[in-house]
């Protein structure tokens, strides 16, 4: 991609902000390398003990499994037609039983005798002394008798009782993601129920005053980008939403903070806005009132780096807050660094496999820390698109995942590690 007047200007605006890597920069909180906060954050979802529950088939979409799938019963339970045609005994040519043929869920037929043969529907049940089932378009009748069209070999298009399982077989581990198929295969295993953990619940907690709800930006306000975003965007993630709610920077809105924050019944509260150190930033001094262990206090990552992740309730009854920085882009940051390793572990759900595509053109890069910069998958790369400031979301929107640029930047055709968006790399079954 050919550079522009705008790539320079992006690292002019990166090189003010350059820093040593034990310089802070974070409001004098030192900040952990971006690889590191994600495996805390996937830590800290691992370390808390799994609630279990028992649910109806329709409800276990996107949760994962606590209990192993074992077969019920063999499958298929007894010896099935694979295709619509004829079942034969013996060799041919056959004469053909009068009557009506087998249709699925019929009562177990008759056996057949030695040169029978009968009409049988896909998935009806093989009458006894069966050789084998003829395709419809491999055979013919001519009055009584059928003739096959091609050789018949014993079993051809039989399937067999417990060809897929037999009673008491593993089906699926504990930590299986039920997926569309998964409920499929437990339904067609006997299954009406299954136990899984429940997807983990998180409060939304959006901080500011300057936000507005409706219309457009005017006399310093500007629109609130965060709380249409966030909540279909944790779903995605395989979480539960319990709430959104605007809480303000005034002192009042501290209070609010933390009452909201030490009362919240969610797995994770999720906070937006107020994590650096400005005169109206409270999350910090609220997390130290609510006596909050904080796992991660700044991540060196741009857009985004003053996002932190806190412990809070004990051992016994632990919940965790994620604090989001209040610009677009560097939230939705936060999200791929701390919330999404933090909820997938909730969740039980293994982390996404790591891969890499080359990039399409240079791309600038921070002198210490990573960048996460949104980007389009082609066949062959990940091109980078414009408008990924910290306040910018016309990039991220358009992308399909984001690119993870380390320190100095990327030369064209470098293989950079990919971050998918929940919606491009589909994301979880909600």
């Amino acid at each position: 991609m050919t550079r522009t007047d705008a790539d320079g200007a992006l690292d002019e605006a990166l090189a003010l902000v350059s820093r040593t890597p034990d310089a802070g920069g974070t409001g004098g909180h030192r900040a952990v390398p971006w690889l590191r906060a994600r495996e805390t954050a996937a830590r800290a979802g691992t370390a808390v003990p799994a609630r279990t529950r028992r649910v109806p088939l329709a409800d276990a979409l996107g949760e994962v499994l606590t209990a192993p799938l074992e077969a019920l019963s063999d499958l298929p339970s007894f010896d099935t037609s694979a295709m619509d045609g004829w079942a034969v005994a013996g060799p041919g040519p056959w004469q053909v039983r009068p009557g009506g043929g087998i249709l699925a869920g019929d009562e177990p037929p008759a056996p057949l005798g030695d040169g029978e043969a009968v009409r049988i529907a896909t998935g009806a049940r093989v009458p006894a002394e069966t050789t084998a089932v003829i395709r419809s378009e491999h055979a013919r009748e001519s009055g009584a008798q059928l003739h096959a069209a091609r050789p018949v070999t014993t079993g051809q298009d039989i399937r067999p009782r417990g060809q897929e399982c037999r009673s008491g077989d593993l089906l699926l581990p504990v930590g299986s993601l039920v997926t569309p198929a998964v409920l499929g295969l437990a339904a067609a295993a006997g299954y009406d129920e299954l136990v899984t953990r429940p997807r983990p619940r998180v409060e939304v907690l959006v901080l500011g005053d300057e936000l507005l709800t409706e219309g457009r930006p005017h006399d310093g306000l500007i629109r609130d980008a965060l709380s249409p975003m966030l909540g279909p965007w944790i779903t995605r993630l395989g979480a539960e939403v319990t709430g959104t709610r605007r809480i303000g920077d005034d002192p009042a809105g501290a209070e609010a903070l933390l009452e909201a924050v030490t009362g919240s019944t969610a797995d994770v509260v999720i906070t937006t806005g107020g994590t650096a150190s400005g005169p109206v930033d409270h999350v910090h001094p609220v997390l130290r009132r609510a006596g909050a262990e904080l796992l991660v206090d700044g991540v060196a990552v741009r857009p985004g780096h003053p996002m932190l992740l806190a412990r809070l309730g004990g051992q016994e009854q632990p919940h965790h807050l994620v604090g989001l920085p209040g610009n677009p882009l560097a939230a939705v940051s936060g999200l791929l660094t701390l919330a999404e390793p933090l909820l997938r572990a909730l969740a039980g759900r293994r982390q996404r496999p790591r891969y890499t595509v080359p990039v399409e053109g240079d791309v600038p890069g921070h002198p210490y820390d990573t960048r996460l910069v949104p980007v389009l998958l082609t066949d062959e790369h990940a091109v980078p698109l414009r408008y990924n400031g910290p306040a910018m979301l016309r990039g991220v929107a358009a992308a399909d995942a984001l690119a993870v640029v380390p320190p100095h930047g990327a030369r064209s055709g470098q293989d950079l590690e990919i971050l998918d968006l929940p919606w491009a790399s589909g994301g979880c079954f909600t």
